[in-house]
């Protein structure tokens, strides 16, 4: 029998790197919980704690990118999965119209402007209209379900 961790694993989404700048200060988290809420405009989504230091700059900045991440960046997910306050450096990135940090070895990137926050739980749900979007470097995506517990969900289900 499946425990409820594992069956939340079968919720099908990938993994991604989202990044914020604010000034001189930048910062990124990684992510699962993303989505397409909208076509017209372009509206995507994904759920971020309001304890986190992202969250904070995401608030003053307004903007941000979201990274999608390949099968083969496990390392990079779990790298911008901790709380390191370092973690932008030893990577190399390129800046988007907004003039969020993107990821270069990511696959592909979505340039945002937010445009709602909600509160929902323990989280804060953002909706952003996509403001540029592009591939950088072809690999599928990694999916959640593959990460085991990468982040450490399963201490919420003691």
């Amino acid at each position: 029998m499946k425990t409820l961790p594992e069956l939340l694993k079968q919720i099908s989404h990938g993994v991604y790197v989202i990044s914020v700048c604010d000034g001189e200060e930048s910062n990124a988290f990684t992510a699962a919980w993303v989505m397409q809420v909208s076509f017209s405009p372009l509206l995507l989504a994904f759920s971020i704690s309001p304890m986190h230091r992202t969250y904070k700059l995401l608030g003053r900045s307004g903007e941000c990118a979201i990274n999608v991440l390949k099968q083969d960046q496990t390392a990079l997910a779990l790298h911008f999965s901790s709380s390191n306050l370092n973690k932008m450096t030893d990577h190399e990135w390129q800046f988007a119209k907004t003039k969020s940090p993107i990821l270069s070895k990511s696959s592909a990137y979505f340039d945002c402007k937010v445009k709602q926050t909600i509160t929902t739980g323990d989280h804060v749900l953002v909706v952003c209209e996509v403001i540029d979007a592009r591939y950088l470097e072809q690999g599928k995506p990694m999916l959640y379900c593959e990460t085991g517990d990468m982040d450490g969900s399963s201490q919420f289900f003691k």
